[in-house]
């Protein structure tokens, strides 16, 4: 180590919280408590950063597992920094500090801090809000998701904002969130100086009403307006909160008119999002909107192949592979659930993975992806209990013999799927969302007021579930 004496100001300071920052994300909170908590800092010397940890065994983890690592985050924070030393026991020196008086003190360190503290604390706040296996590298990329990933991508990467906002949507479990994350983690470890604000449309709503009661709008409004890129997720959760929707609305304009990248995410497209304004749904649809499908079979067996190359200790046949690619379709986080019980109790039980045993230990699960009925056979069971044609089901003709059961269709169709009400319009002939809300309301109201007709309704819903 260089003889310098070691030197610790506040900027060096503030670099390491940020390291210690993604660190924390990176590795997890439990390894971080146990390995990393104690790790502190002593100083620079030179151009080599002194850190110490309390035990010989805490230094050869920390220099086995994320020495690397630690080298090449001080390097992103400070290029002055060549190598990172590590050593064992207490503090032996500091950098020897002036006295100044305590109104001194805060003053200066408002003064020094101020800025980078901030930076820190965003930084931290990013992380400490995204998962670590949300990454790029992470995502396994097939025809139902090509396109939105590729805008993902050119988003995290492009220097200027091509076409804002990004809007990404589909239904549950597809890679929505997992998508956002990437764009978050790319930019983060890739163009640390731009600021970006990632969170849930719940969140948004939540800070809103708490600057409301606190009377601190203007706080509230410097957050999200000072930021180079707002990533909002579900964003769907606004809907019908006029008051949340409409500071949101000019939070949007104000990033956008100052060329700031805007990424959404949502269940539907903007021109599905009920109870949102048609200002707010015209502002969401106007740059690029890339929706993703239902995983098909290629890609759920990627998927899975995948996730068990992270396991090489459990061999998992590729026939157990195609029997869960084949078998639950639903959803990709559904899918990745099964798989971690089967590579779990292989660990755990320390057996073999068969298709036998398999079956056996996602009996439950299987038999729920069983009992899943489609939209068509919805419709073909409806059709026959009330004795008119399949055809009559996408058709315009509007008679109350074929109005009504069509409509008990559309509720049977939103009780028994997971399919959004668009996508149940389409399957009726093409209709709009709200045709289908006004059919399931109305059957609702049949069954409320009519025993009868309720029983009747909750028959075929028994049939179709059996």
């Amino acid at each position: 180590m260089a003889s310098e004496p070691l030197k610790l100001d506040p900027e060096v300071e503030d670099q390491w919280k940020r390291v210690r920052g993604r660190l924390r994300a990176e590795l997890g909170e439990a390894a971080f408590k146990t390995w990393l908590r104690p790790l502190s800092l002593d100083g620079v010397s030179g151009k080599e950063v002194v850190m110490r940890v309390p035990s010989a065994n805490m230094k050869d983890w920390v220099m086995s597992r994320c020495g690397e690592r630690l080298h090449d985050l001080w390097r992103g924070e400070n290029d002055g920094i060549t190598g990172i030393a590590i050593k064992v026991g207490k503090t032996e020196r500091r950098a020897p500090r002036r006295e100044v008086t305590p109104v001194r003190r805060d003053l200066d360190l408002i003064r020094h801090d101020g800025n980078a503290l901030n930076a820190a604390s965003e930084a931290a706040q990013l992380t400490a809000s995204l998962d670590p296996r949300f990454t790029f590298d992470n995502f396994v990329v097939g025809k139902t998701n090509e396109f939105a990933h590729a805008a993902a991508q050119r988003v995290a990467g492009s220097d200027s904002v091509t076409f804002n906002p990004l809007f990404l949507y589909g239904g549950v479990g597809l890679g929505k969130t997992h998508l956002m994350h990437a764009i978050a983690w790319y930019i983060h470890a890739k163009k640390p100086g731009r600021r970006v604000l990632y969170m849930s449309a719940e969140k948004f709503m939540y800070k809103f009403i708490r600057a409301l009661r606190y009377k601190d709008t203007m706080s509230f409004k410097d957050q999200f307006r000072a930021v180079d890129v707002l990533m909002i997720d579900d964003i769907q959760f606004i809907a019908g909160k006029d008051s949340t929707q409409e500071e949101f609305f000019h939070t949007f304009n104000a990033l956008v008119d100052q060329n700031r990248q805007v990424v959404i995410s949502g269940d539907r497209s903007p021109s599905d999002l009920d109870g949102m304004e048609e200002r707010l749904r015209s502002r969401l649809g106007w740059g690029l909107v890339a929706d993703i499908h239902p995983a098909d079979y290629e890609l759920r067996l990627g998927i899975l192949e995948t996730k068990a190359s992270q396991f090489p200790d459990v061999i998992v046949p590729q026939r157990v592979m195609e029997f869960l690619a084949h078998k639950i379709s639903s959803n990709v986080r559904e899918l990745e659930g099964a798989l971690n019980r089967v590579l779990a109790h292989a660990q755990l039980v320390g057996q073999p993975v068969t298709l036998d045993s398999t079956q056996e230990l996602l009996r439950d699960l299987l038999r729920a992806q069983d009992r899943r009925v489609t939209i068509e056979e919805i419709q073909k069971r409806v059709a026959e209990h009330f004795n008119i044609r399949m055809a009559d089901m996408v058709s315009a003709r509007k008679q109350r013999a074929i109005a009504r059961p069509r409509q008990i269709a559309m509720y049977l169709a939103k009780r028994l799927t997971s399919r959004s009400l668009p996508e149940i319009g389409r399957k009726f002939g093409g209709r709009d969302h709200t045709t289908v809300m006004h059919g399931v309301r109305k059957v609702e109201e049949l069954m409320a007021g009519d025993p009868t007709f309720a029983e009747d309704v909750e028959l075929l819903e028994r049939m179709l579930e059996s």
